[in-house]
Protein backbone atom coordinates (compact mmCIF):
# COMPACT_ATOMS: atom_id res chain seq x y z
CA UNK A 1 0.00 0.00 0.00
CA UNK A 2 1.50 3.33 -0.82
CA UNK A 3 2.04 6.30 1.62
CA UNK A 4 3.42 9.78 1.57
CA UNK A 5 4.23 11.39 -1.17
CA UNK A 6 3.99 8.36 -3.56
CA UNK A 7 0.39 7.96 -2.87
CA UNK A 8 -0.14 11.19 -3.48
CA UNK A 9 1.88 11.19 -7.19
CA UNK A 10 0.06 8.09 -7.68
CA UNK A 11 -3.68 9.42 -6.89
CA UNK A 12 -2.76 12.31 -8.82
CA UNK A 13 -1.25 10.76 -12.19
CA UNK A 14 -4.90 8.31 -12.17
CA UNK A 15 -7.41 11.39 -11.30
CA UNK A 16 -9.29 10.66 -13.89
CA UNK A 17 -10.86 7.68 -12.99
CA UNK A 18 -12.88 6.62 -10.81
CA UNK A 19 -11.83 6.26 -7.09
CA UNK A 20 -12.03 2.32 -6.92
CA UNK A 21 -9.60 2.18 -9.39
CA UNK A 22 -6.90 4.30 -7.63
CA UNK A 23 -7.79 3.11 -4.34
CA UNK A 24 -6.70 -0.62 -6.10
CA UNK A 25 -4.11 0.48 -8.06
CA UNK A 26 -2.43 2.24 -5.20
CA UNK A 27 -2.63 -1.08 -3.07
CA UNK A 28 -5.36 -0.95 -0.87
CA UNK A 29 -6.89 -4.17 -1.80
CA UNK A 30 -8.30 -7.21 1.21
CA UNK A 31 -6.96 -10.41 1.02
CA UNK A 32 -10.26 -11.54 0.06
CA UNK A 33 -10.03 -8.40 -2.94
CA UNK A 34 -12.65 -6.12 -1.07
CA UNK A 35 -11.22 -2.10 -1.84
CA UNK A 36 -10.35 -0.78 1.86
CA UNK A 37 -11.61 2.73 1.39
CA UNK A 38 -11.50 3.44 4.32
CA UNK A 39 -7.88 2.82 5.30
CA UNK A 40 -7.26 4.75 1.15
CA UNK A 41 -9.32 7.98 2.44
CA UNK A 42 -7.45 8.00 5.56
CA UNK A 43 -4.03 7.42 4.08
CA UNK A 44 -4.66 10.04 1.60
CA UNK A 45 -5.68 12.65 4.43
CA UNK A 46 -2.44 11.75 6.28
CA UNK A 47 -0.50 12.11 3.25
CA UNK A 48 -1.47 15.84 2.70
CA UNK A 49 -0.53 16.31 6.09
CA UNK A 50 -3.32 16.34 8.39
CA UNK A 51 -3.30 14.54 12.02
CA UNK A 52 -5.42 12.39 12.31
CA UNK A 53 -6.82 10.48 15.55
CA UNK A 54 -5.43 7.36 16.12
CA UNK A 55 -8.79 4.56 16.04
CA UNK A 56 -8.73 0.98 17.38
CA UNK A 57 -7.71 -0.26 13.99
CA UNK A 58 -5.58 1.48 13.00
CA UNK A 59 -1.36 0.69 13.95
CA UNK A 60 -1.82 -3.01 14.11
CA UNK A 61 -3.92 -5.83 13.23
CA UNK A 62 -7.48 -5.06 11.62
CA UNK A 63 -10.24 -7.33 13.77
CA UNK A 64 -12.70 -7.30 10.64
CA UNK A 65 -16.17 -6.37 10.79
CA UNK A 66 -17.68 -6.31 13.93
CA UNK A 67 -21.33 -7.69 14.81
CA UNK A 68 -23.12 -4.58 15.88
CA UNK A 69 -26.42 -5.81 17.09
CA UNK A 70 -28.65 -3.48 14.85
CA UNK A 71 -30.26 -4.38 11.58
CA UNK A 72 -32.67 -3.07 9.16
CA UNK A 73 -35.34 -3.82 6.94
CA UNK A 74 -34.10 -4.00 3.62
CA UNK A 75 -35.76 -2.41 0.30
CA UNK A 76 -37.99 -5.98 -0.60
CA UNK A 77 -39.34 -6.18 3.14
CA UNK A 78 -36.93 -8.99 4.42
CA UNK A 79 -35.14 -8.62 7.89
CA UNK A 80 -31.66 -9.92 7.80
CA UNK A 81 -29.97 -11.44 11.31
CA UNK A 82 -26.79 -12.65 9.94
CA UNK A 83 -24.33 -15.21 10.42
CA UNK A 84 -22.56 -13.44 13.42
CA UNK A 85 -25.85 -14.17 15.28
CA UNK A 86 -26.71 -17.11 14.22
CA UNK A 87 -23.87 -18.38 14.68
CA UNK A 88 -23.96 -16.95 18.12
CA UNK A 89 -27.10 -18.69 19.42
CA UNK A 90 -25.93 -22.00 17.65
CA UNK A 91 -28.47 -21.94 15.34
CA UNK A 92 -28.19 -24.44 11.77
CA UNK A 93 -29.31 -24.24 8.50
CA UNK A 94 -32.68 -25.66 8.22
CA UNK A 95 -34.02 -25.00 12.10
CA UNK A 96 -37.35 -23.38 11.60
CA UNK A 97 -39.29 -20.65 13.83
CA UNK A 98 -42.29 -19.41 14.67
CA UNK A 99 -42.52 -16.12 14.83
CA UNK A 100 -44.16 -13.97 17.27
CA UNK A 101 -44.20 -10.27 18.38
CA UNK A 102 -44.50 -9.37 22.47
CA UNK A 103 -47.61 -7.29 22.18
CA UNK A 104 -46.43 -4.80 25.29
CA UNK A 105 -42.82 -4.57 23.89
CA UNK A 106 -43.23 -5.28 20.36
CA UNK A 107 -39.85 -7.43 20.20
CA UNK A 108 -39.95 -10.37 17.73
CA UNK A 109 -39.66 -13.64 19.16
CA UNK A 110 -38.35 -16.78 17.93
CA UNK A 111 -40.03 -20.15 18.99
CA UNK A 112 -38.03 -22.92 17.72
CA UNK A 113 -40.12 -25.50 16.00
CA UNK A 114 -38.87 -28.86 17.01
CA UNK A 115 -38.39 -31.59 14.65
CA UNK A 116 -39.13 -29.16 11.40
CA UNK A 117 -36.05 -28.93 8.96
CA UNK A 118 -34.40 -32.10 10.83
CA UNK A 119 -36.86 -34.89 9.84
CA UNK A 120 -40.09 -35.23 11.63
CA UNK A 121 -41.80 -34.27 15.19
CA UNK A 122 -44.95 -31.91 16.11
CA UNK A 123 -44.30 -27.91 16.59
CA UNK A 124 -43.34 -27.05 19.94
CA UNK A 125 -45.56 -25.80 22.32
CA UNK A 126 -45.42 -22.36 23.85
CA UNK A 127 -43.97 -22.60 27.36
CA UNK A 128 -44.15 -19.08 27.90
CA UNK A 129 -40.34 -19.20 27.66
CA UNK A 130 -40.33 -17.17 24.84
CA UNK A 131 -38.02 -14.30 24.00
CA UNK A 132 -34.75 -16.08 26.22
Amino acid sequence: MLEGKALLEKARSLSNRPEDQIAKACGYVGPSGRILKKSFYRALVEAKGYALPSSATTGGAAKGRQAEFRTRVHGNGNLLIGHAYTRRLGLEPGQEFRIEIHQETGAIWLLPLEGRGHGDGPDAEDTGAAGS
